[in-house]
């Protein structure tokens, strides 16, 4: 039987008839589909799938071929096919899990050995990846003799446990490489990770002669090298993954840097980082590396753990996550505070005139995308705003308003060129980043974070701010003697602290956000009480302003003792109003944002 007539088709995974004949396709084999982007088959004349595999990003999985087209070149054919579709999205390196056996196959099409274990091998081909990796630590080792430590860590985020690892570690080991996980499907992203290490370091000079930070890679602890840590359970896979990521160490890393000694937290609670644990003691030392384990930190009779500073920041508990990371780590704590309330405010559903999950509002240049693309775009200049607070209060000096100031124009540049020019943000970058930035530097000088102190402060650096008059808030603001975005910075936000804060706190205890309800009331709070200019804007009139917020008032008070339905029914007929209307009540949005963002960092 001949197959060289038989093409290579797509298999888009999201229709179901697809998913289900791959499914049943690979369970004939043995095998079961894994998460990839995309799917490969060879379907023959009676319309069956002889030949399959995808990708899950540079990585080859999935791949089968039925028994009567083995001998016939179909698994080449196949293979080249999904090399080319890896190298045509810019990957210099594809990877693959193979059985042993396979080993001879993917070699002739070369493929390299880059780690193995006794059920499974991991080959690649192009002409970067593990070797590329390698000569860069070998560049970073530089004329440093051997004898080395090293740490793998994920600092999801980085925590006082970790920074004590990383003290025990110094006094066994001459000199200390701390290898940063890459994967970015954590809280927080790599750039984010690898910052509050290197922070931290660099803020103790006993530690920073003696520690290196080092780039991460595909290669040590992650999805490509480790996927199961990912998933956080322990199947029958763990061993073979844990066995492979164990040997890339041994075979490449270790050896490029000098490292004898591999050093690693006691595990108490997560069964699958205790196995990793197990078999690194096992493994590790026959290939001549020692491995040491560290007791973990505690507090309060527990361990310290990321887990517990991620669980405090998606309850909105800042006050609790600080006291279980360095100083270094808290403007990064804060930086992602202010990108969950700005997510927060755009998932809230119904919204009267704004963009949400289920419509534009009264937008046509925006959409719920387009806003979660800015916000991911405002991330790192919100973080860095922080940073810049906390490094100033941690130093003693003031707030140095010029360097904000850049930052927010930075931010903004990144924002437009996101949106491809559309403001997105604007308003909501000035208001959050100087409450990141005040917030931090507080936190810096180790003051309490109370809502006096955070109102004064944030009032003492905004009037160091030059009025802008160029936008359409500044144009409402000067013709019709309203308080702007800058007045309200400049007066301490006061209405968040002595309005809008206290009553979604009584929405929080009252209705505990059931479905994001309590969201929905303090936007409609907002706009009954806010001069938003946007709105004015968007009327033409001081008299448009006075009747929304105549509306809103209306509808809060009648929401008052409704049910989640009865709420969204309400507030989606006030949208459908300002959609036919052209109204936004952008500025409210924005100081939604911000309450929850106050909410966050005094909770």
């Amino acid at each position: 039987m001949t197959f060289d007539h038989l093409d290579i088709s797509d298999m888009p995974l999201s229709l179901k008839s697809n998913r289900t004949r791959v499914e049943r396709f690979l369970a004939d084999f043995g095998l079961r589909l894994e998460a990839v982007d995309y799917y490969a088959a060879v379907i023959d004349d009676d319309g069956n799938i002889v030949a399959g595999g995808g990708l899950q990003g540079d990585v080859i999985k999935c791949i089968a071929v039925a028994q009567q087209a083995r001998e016939t070149g179909l698994s080449s054919r196949l293979i080249t096919h999904l090399v080319r579709m890896a190298t045509q999205r810019g990957t210099d390196s594809v990877k693959v899990y193979t059985k042993p056996e396979n080993r001879r196959v993917f070699e002739s099409m070369g493929f390299k050995l880059i780690a193995n274990s006794p059920c499974a091998i991991l080959m690649e081909n192009g002409v970067r990846g593990i070797k590329a990796y390698s000569d860069y630590l070998r560049r970073v080792r530089g004329d440093r003799e051997g004898g080395a430590g090293a740490i793998v860590m994920n600092a999801n985020p980085f925590t006082r446990g970790h920074l004590h690892l990383i003290e025990q570690a110094v006094q066994a080991v001459g000199h200390l490489y701390v290898i940063v996980g890459r994967e970015d499907r954590e809280m927080f992203n790599y750039a984010e990770r690898k910052g509050m290490i290197t922070d931290a370091i660099a803020s103790r000079p006993d530690l920073s002669q003696h520690v290196t930070v080092v780039e991460g890679s595909d290669y040590a602890v992650s999805e490509v090298s480790f996927p199961t840590y990912f998933l956080k359970a322990v199947t029958d896979a763990t061993d073979t993954h844990i066995t492979l990521d164990l040997d890339l160490f041994a075979t490449h890393i270790a050896p490029a840097l000098g490292v004898t000694t591999r050093l690693v937290g006691s595990e108490p609670t997560d069964a699958l980082t205790a196995r990793y644990n197990e078999l690194m003691q096992q493994q590790l030392p026959v290939r001549g590396i020692a491995v040491q384990v560290v007791e973990r930190l505690e507090q309060d009779g527990e361990p310290i753990c990321a887990t517990r500073v991620r669980e405090a920041l998606n309850g909105s508990a800042l006050s609790r996550a600080i006291g279980w990371v360095p100083a270094t780590t808290v403007p990064y704590l804060i930086g992602r505070l202010a990108v969950q309330a700005l997510q927060a405010e755009l998932d809230t559903t119904p919204k009267p005139g704004l963009v949400d999950r289920h419509d534009n509002g009264a937008h046509t240049d925006m959409d719920y995308r387009l806003m979660c693309t800015s916000i991911q775009a405002l991330r790192p200049y919100l973080t860095r705003l922080a940073i810049e607070g906390s490094q100033c209060g941690r130093q003693g000096t003031d707030l140095d308003v010029e360097r904000l100031r850049q930052l927010g124009i930075d931010g903004e540049a990144a924002m437009l060129q996101a949106t491809g020019g559309v403001n997105t943000h604007r308003g909501a970058l000035f208001a959050m980043g100087l409450v990141t930035a005040v917030s931090a530097w507080l936190t810096g000088r180790g003051a309490e974070l109370t809502q006096a102190a955070l109102s004064q402060h944030i009032a003492a650096v905004a009037q160091r701010f030059a009025r802008q008059s160029d936008s359409h808030g500044g144009q409402a603001t000067a013709t019709y003697h309203v308080a702007g975005a800058l007045d309200m910075a400049r007066e301490g936000y006061r209405d968040l602290f002595e309005s809008w804060l206290g009553y979604y706190r009584e929405c929080i205890a009252v209705r505990h956000d059931e479905a994001g309800q309590a969201r929905v009331l303090l936007l409609l709070r907002i706009m009954a009480e806010l001069d938003d200019t946007n709105v004015i804007y968007r009327t033409g009139s001081l008299q448009g302003l006075r009747d929304v917020q105549q509306q809103a008032r209306t509808v809060l008070d009648g929401c008052q003792q409704q049910d989640a339905s009865q709420v969204a029914e309400a507030v989606s007929a006030l949208n459908a109003q300002y959609v036919e209307r052209n109204i936004s009540p952008g500025g409210s949005a924005d100081m939604m944002a911000l309450t929850l963002l106050v909410y966050a960092i005094l909770n």
